[in-house]
């Protein structure tokens, strides 16, 4: 049985205390979740584990749960020091 792709988004905006869930889905949604990403040039890192988590015990809208912050602090700084270096990053 071949198993469904999984995506999660997440977002941080300054100030705020943790990052948030913007979208999560399998199959289908995680494919548009993944397209939407790609068109609007926001690099996509894959993370299985994350994202599995993510799905199963959040919601878009909530913050990320703490145990996933290590991750998504990862994430957050890889994104960002690849848009300073791209000259994006404001």
């Amino acid at each position: 049985m071949k198993k469904k792709k999984i995506a999660s988004a997440i977002g941080y905006k300054r100030g705020e205390p943790a990052p948030v869930l913007l979208a999560s889905g399998r199959g289908r949604q995680a494919d548009q979740i993944i397209n939407i990403a790609h068109e609007a040039g926001i690099e996509v890192i894959e993370d299985a584990a994350l994202a599995v988590l993510l799905d199963t015990i959040a919601k878009p809208g909530d913050y990320i749960p703490s145990q996933c912050w290590e991750a998504a602090a990862k994430i957050l700084a890889f994104v960002m020091k690849t848009e300073k270096n791209a000259g994006s990053y404001k």
